[in-house]
């Protein structure tokens, strides 16, 4: 096996993959019909990129690599069928990758992003390879190729990819309903989890804040708990504090006080993802006062509390789509921002708007101002009777309207004439709007506030 195809490998997940295998030798290529900002990297390091999906892709292949959302009518899958080349997932071959290493897998409903990203940047220093589903500051990219046994990557329950793994030591941020069009039920969600844990070798650090978790850890013995609210369990945080715009805090690690560390990124659920990665960090040997210089420079992955312009406007880029993540980043935000916020949200699937609709109520407390984007559908058909009008009553915020056009959009921003954060919020395409409006105000300057 030398010449990998992936279809779809513009795609976060796909990308930090397709980059490792070039990195190890193999021939790369792929297709995806969009360009984003990967694909530059992935160009660049010799990984031909085709922009549509043709059955003449995939001549001379030896293995492709599908995405989870590429259907099985897809021509190159045709193609490959035809020819008797193998087809694999991506969490397939990222357990190909991952079960001959020191595996570290980052899972959970939330968090998975930030927290792997944030221990990856603490590890840097022993040389991990690292695949993410965001962009790392600190690397440049989604993905590195270390030396070390070391390899750092999130652990996708979405499609249950994740079964494929059987890493040394797992995080599980939490657990909660989601991807339903997917599991069918958060019992299902579990039983998932369940099995993960049971797949993984050494030792399960879970937070001790979400209960669906802690119905999964009862008599095991490899467990590590973690906690912003209880001080029982085996890594707290205590003394909570914000002092300008920074989250200080005390880490306790087995009865015995670790130090102080401070957070530039804002929110109690960020608190959480860092005790698990200083925890890793102090096992693998990492100073204390270099771990608390790494948190504090650390700024999130992309599309993390973003923040793309600072002015009399912010505006914030923000992955935020299920109605937890929503909760969390106003949590956040309100910590750090002063100012009129107003939440731009483009809600992801129609199936998760159905599945997640009650849900949302009550997930934008805490703006001034709410506006909701059209469903971004990532090609799904609604077949769910989903609309913005019934979302938006269940939201239930008394500034909420719906904005259809982009125009639109880049109007109101450029238009505010007092000081004003504009977060920008979903899984789609928001983010490409987000930057353009960031973009225009930068070259347009203060005569636009």
């Amino acid at each position: 096996m030398n010449n990998i195809y992936f279809i779809g490998i513009n795609g976060i997940g796909m990308s930090g993959l397709a980059k490792i295998m070039k990195l190890k030798g193999y021939e790369v290529s792929g297709a995806d019909l969009s360009r984003n900002y990967v694909t530059e990297e992935l160009e660049s390091l010799g990984i031909k990129i085709y922009g549509e999906h043709v059955a003449k892709n995939i001549e001379g292949v030896d293995l492709v690599v599908a995405s989870s959302a590429i259907k099985q009518e897809n021509p190159e899958i045709q193609r490959a069928k035809e020819l008797g080349i193998k087809i694999i997932k991506r969490g397939e071959l990222l357990s190909l990758l991952m079960n001959k290493e020191k595996g570290i897998a980052v899972a959970g409903t939330h968090g998975k992003t930030t927290t792997s990203s944030m221990l990856g940047s603490l590890l840097l220093d022993i040389d991990p390879t690292i695949v993410v589903g965001g962009i790392l500051p600190e690397i440049g990219s989604n993905a590195r190729c270390g030396k070390a046994e070391i390899f750092i990557a999130e652990a996708d329950e979405s499609d249950n990819s994740f079964l494929h793994l059987t890493p040394e030591i797992s995080i599980i941020t939490n657990i909660e309903a989601d991807h339903l069009e997917n599991h069918g039920s958060l019992e299902n969600i579990k039983k998932s989890f369940k099995q993960f844990m049971d797949q993984t070798k050494k030792e399960i650090l879970v937070c001790d804040d979400c209960q669906e978790s802690l119905d999964l850890i009862k008599n095991r013995e490899n467990i590590k708990t973690y906690s912003i609210k209880k001080l029982n369990s085996d890594i707290i945080a205590t003394d909570i504090r914000i002092i300008d715009s920074k989250t200080k805090f005390k880490v306790t690690i087995d009865g015995e006080l670790f130090g102080e560390f401070e957070l530039s990124i804002p929110g109690n659920h960020n608190i959480q993802n860092a005790l698990p990665v200083i925890y890793l960090a102090k096992k693998y040997g990492i100073k204390k006062e270099i771990i608390a210089e790494k948190l504090l420079k650390f700024k999130g992955a992309k599309r993390r509390y973003d923040i793309l312009h600072s002015d009399k406007i912010r505006i914030i880029d923000d992955y935020a789509h299920h109605p937890t993540e929503i909760k969390a980043t106003i949590q956040g935000a309100k910590t750090i921002e002063k100012n009129k916020t107003v939440a731009i949200f483009q809600p992801h699937r129609y199936s998760r708007v159905k599945f997640l609709l009650n849900e949302f109520k009550g997930s934008f407390e805490g703006v001034d101002e709410v506006i909701l984007m059209p469903v971004y559908s990532a090609g799904e058909k609604n077949e769910f009777g989903v609309t913005l009008e019934k979302l938006k009553e269940k939201i239930g915020h008394k500034h909420c309207r719906i904005i259809e056009k982009n125009e639109e959009i880049e109007k109101l921003v450029v238009g505010e004439k007092g000081a004003a954060t504009f977060l920008f919020m979903g899984a789609g395409s928001i983010s490409t709007l987000a930057h353009t409006i960031a973009d225009n105000i930068g070259r347009i300057g203060n005569e636009v506030i």
